[in-house]
């Protein structure tokens, strides 16, 4: 298991990325009422066929060159299983792939989901020039940020200047911890 939740997020959207997707959208849901938290990541990029999609959830098959196995995907989905939540990985060539897991929230052996306000900064902040929706939700509420969005308030500076990161650190943790 990795030691936390949102690992599993940023190694996603780094997939994401290297199958040239251009639109990449992130939920993240945690709720006491209904038991969950769900992870869910969809991306507009190459994906895949049936044949490597199940390759894909198999540890000892990469699409990386240099390494010998890909341990991410099987990861999270064995992590969600053995949480009493269920995993789904849909695909098709040219047009993406979906990722969701969810896991049961008591369950002993869930692990933290971790830094969330890191993890969505650095989603945006790391993956220009791709557009990253991201919606947390919790019992409280959501709240999205999208880079699109923020492309269009920032005019001709770039996403990576130091002053609109300090804005998106300030504005991230304001709206997180507004949900409580």
């Amino acid at each position: 298991m990795m030691e936390e939740l949102c690992y599993h997020i940023i190694d996603i959207v780094q997939n994401s990325i290297s199958a040239n997707s251009k639109n990449i959208r992130i939920t993240l849901k945690e709720s006491d009422k209904e038991d969950i938290i769900l992870i869910e990541i969809e991306d507009d990029g190459k994906g895949m066929d049936a044949k490597t999609l199940r390759n894909v959830q198999d540890p000892f098959y990469t699409t990386k060159s240099g390494k010998k196995v890909g341990l991410g995907i099987p990861i999270l989905k064995e992590t969600a299983i053995h949480c009493e939540g269920s995993f789904k990985m849909e695909s098709c060539s040219g047009k993406g792939t979906l990722v969701r897991a969810i896991f049961k929230k008591s369950n002993i052996d869930v692990p933290p989901i971790g830094k969330i306000k890191d993890t969505i900064l650095t989603s945006i902040v790391g993956n220009d020039p791709c557009n990253i929706d991201i919606t947390y939700e919790n019992d409280n509420g959501s709240f999205n940020i999208s880079t699109k969005r923020i492309k269009e308030q920032i005019g001709d500076l770039h996403i990576t200047h130091p002053d609109v990161v300090k804005f998106l650190r300030e504005f991230i943790d304001k709206e997180i911890t507004n949900l409580g």
